[in-house]
């Protein structure tokens, strides 16, 4: 047999083996899909029966979330506060950063996120509205935000973004921006930076588990601050605890679980169920 027939031959195999196993591949996925398809399935009918009305097409949340730890970042907070004051002054008196620009305003700043800064009227002006505004300040000062609010009055606007991080929002790092007539006069809120996967951080617990817990919930009668006859939508993402006394801390997985009743937070880990603020 010549060379060139041994190459033919060699390569077919080849093509055949790499066929073979992305046919066991797809197969794998659709059986999986197919699976989870059904357990959500499975559980929208065990909460019809418990008289939650739910469509499987709610409960499709994103369940690949870990738990990630913070650390403080001297850069994510300096590129904040010259988005907004432009450059400044800077105090440091422990866990406390304080900034100052004459022109401009002023910005304090704690190790766990929380910060505030006062803006001199006229410094920053809307253009083409409070949220445009808002959008175009969140990108210079390097933040992601999933969600943004406005609320107030036309002179007395308010607009409330709600931190992310790769698209899942920071349930608990609200940033709020404080207009007054046509100027911006305040930024205040809590942000999170310096993230990254925390040592052992697993995945969350499928979305049928969630939805089940809460359930549970609802029908004890000893948790009148859990219940609903509706379930608009389920999805997933952090909620941020503070660890240690210098911006230490993490993002961990949490479901949302909106209702009629209000919106749910439940714990991944824990499972605990907690009513969000409105």
């Amino acid at each position: 047999m010549s060379v060139s027939r041994i190459k033919t031959v060699v390569i077919a195999a080849l093509v055949l083996i790499n066929v073979f196993f992305l046919a066991v591949i797809v197969i794998d996925n659709v059986a999986d899909a197919s699976s989870e398809r059904q357990a959500i399935e499975n559980v929208c009918a065990v909460l019809r029966t418990g008289g939650i009305t739910i469509s499987p097409g709610d409960a499709r949340a994103n369940s690949s979330l870990r738990t990630m730890r913070t650390t403080r970042g001297d850069e994510a907070e300096a590129a904040i506060v010259a988005a907004v004051l432009g450059p400044t002054g800077t105090t440091i008196q422990g866990a406390r950063h304080s900034y100052e620009n004459s022109e401009s305003g002023t910005a304090v700043f704690s190790s766990g996120g929380d910060f505030e800064i006062l803006v001199n009227n006229g410094v920053i002006t809307k253009r083409n509205g409070a949220v445009r505004t808002v959008q175009r300040l969140l990108r210079k000062m390097r933040l992601e935000a999933s969600e943004l609010s406005l609320s107030g009055e036309p002179g007395k606007e308010r607009v409330t973004a709600t931190s992310s991080y790769r698209g899942a929002s920071i349930i608990n790092c609200l940033i709020e921006f404080v207009f007054s007539g046509e100027s911006l006069v305040a930024v205040r809120g809590k942000y999170v930076s310096g993230i990254e996967l925390a040592e052992g951080g697993g995945g969350m617990t499928h979305v049928s588990t969630a939805l089940l817990g809460f359930l549970t919930a609802v029908m004890n009668d000893e948790r009148e601050d859990v219940s609903c006859a509706r379930i608009f939508n389920v999805e997933t993402g952090y909620l941020h605890h503070a660890v240690g006394p210098f911006g230490e801390g993490e993002i961990a997985p949490v479901w949302l679980i909106t209702t009629d009743m209000g919106r749910y937070i439940i714990d991944d880990a824990s499972g605990e169920i907690q009513l969000l603020a409105q």
